[in-house]
């Protein structure tokens, strides 16, 4: 029941007038509805990175028995190599065999973002070639790939960090405005000093005692990051306390948190869904900024940051610097046109004009 009743219930705010409108005013912001789009695309092709880029082939036909390597590890010797580790489909020997007796079909990039190419022309970092079509890094990794894989571990950081901001950050505004009273008052001193505490100082230190990961970095973001919507959703239930019908359910006797739940809380998502594509955008940079320090993903991991830093190191290889600010401009751009259009979208004052 809970299920159905969820389903009813997106399906009547997403069939509401008011929603109809807000999403008609973003698909007038022509700008904002195409970055979204193209965002979109993107981000769903980084989803499937494994069958983008990869160093074991999508399938193999050998002998007449079909293969995937991709989705399950095979030994050599299933192919008539000698050993019985798992086969290294990148070795030239390798692939003789399986093509004396079947065929390979390989990703559209043969290397992951992890793949050392060993047959490199020159030394690393060396420069695009049609096996590596954006060149490799200093340890003869591509680029192309490290890129590809680097987009998705940003996006899903900032999407889980940006849900995770949300939920306590609108939780914790609802409390202390609803409320208020010594509530308030506590909350917003503790807010006060929480907020005034040194977040990358902190992470420094934090990482010369834990060796930092993904959930790792998450948790300490999420620690300081949910203080952005507080204030705007305190001010939306401090004013909606006082009006009528909110008045109207107390008298009826209707339970506190139903209160906020129905009738409050729908006025302060208004201003929360503005600010959440910029603090989806501030995710990102944080993430990445973390990686060129030294103190974000733990070393050999796919990121952005990690490719600005060998574009520093490595000025006499630009298609570093040039690839890792092409692929953040780009990301960071379609984010800020997608935040506008939401806004736009959400002002009542808009006339959503095409643009």
């Amino acid at each position: 029941m809970t299920l159905f009743s969820s389903l009813r219930a997106i399906k009547t705010l997403t069939s509401s007038p008011i929603t109809q409108r807000r999403l008609a005013s973003f698909r007038r912001n022509k700008r904002s509805y195409w970055a979204f789009i193209v965002f979109t695309l993107l981000f769903t092709l980084s989803l499937f990175a494994e069958l983008i880029a990869n160093d074991k082939p999508l399938l193999i036909q050998y002998q007449g028995q079909w293969f995937t390597p991709v989705l399950e590890s095979y030994p050599e010797t299933a192919f008539g190599g000698d050993f019985t580790t798992e086969a290294e489909y990148t070795d030239p020997y390798i692939q003789e065999l399986i093509e004396a007796e079947g065929w390979i079909i390989w990703p559209l990039i043969h290397f992951s973002y992890d793949t050392i190419n060993y047959q490199l022309d020159q030394p690393a970092p060396s420069p695009p070639t049609t096996e590596n079509w954006l060149g490799t890094d200093d340890q003869g990794r591509d680029v192309l790939a490290r890129a590809i894989y680097g987009f998705r571990i940003s996006m899903l950081f900032a999407i889980a960090l940006t849900l995770g901001s949300t939920l306590v950050g609108v939780f914790v505004g609802a409390i202390q405005g609803f409320f208020g009273g010594k509530i308030d008052l506590v909350g917003q001193r503790f807010i006060e000093i929480w907020s005034g505490l040194p977040t990358l100082f902190i992470l420094i230190i934090l990482s010369s005692i834990v060796e930092p990961n993904f959930w790792w970095l998450l948790g300490i973001m999420l620690l300081f990051s949910w203080m952005a919507l507080v204030d705007v959703v305190r001010a939306e239930f401090l004013r909606c306390r006082s009006l009528e019908y909110v008045t109207a359910a107390k008298a009826l006797g209707v339970p506190n948190h139903l209160i906020m739940w129905r009738h409050m809380l729908p006025n302060a998502m208004v201003a929360t869904m503005t600010f959440m594509p910029f603090i989806f955008t501030g995710g990102v940079s944080t993430l990445t900024a973390l990686d060129f320090l030294g103190f974000g993903l733990p070393p050999g991991s796919p990121s952005l940051g990690e490719l600005v830093a060998q574009g520093k190191a490595n000025l006499h290889a630009p298609w570093l610097g040039i690839t890792a600010f092409m692929v953040l401009s780009i990301m960071l751009t379609l984010l800020v046109f997608i935040g506008e259009g939401v806004r736009d979208a959400f002002d009542p004052r808009h006339t959503g004009g095409s643009r």
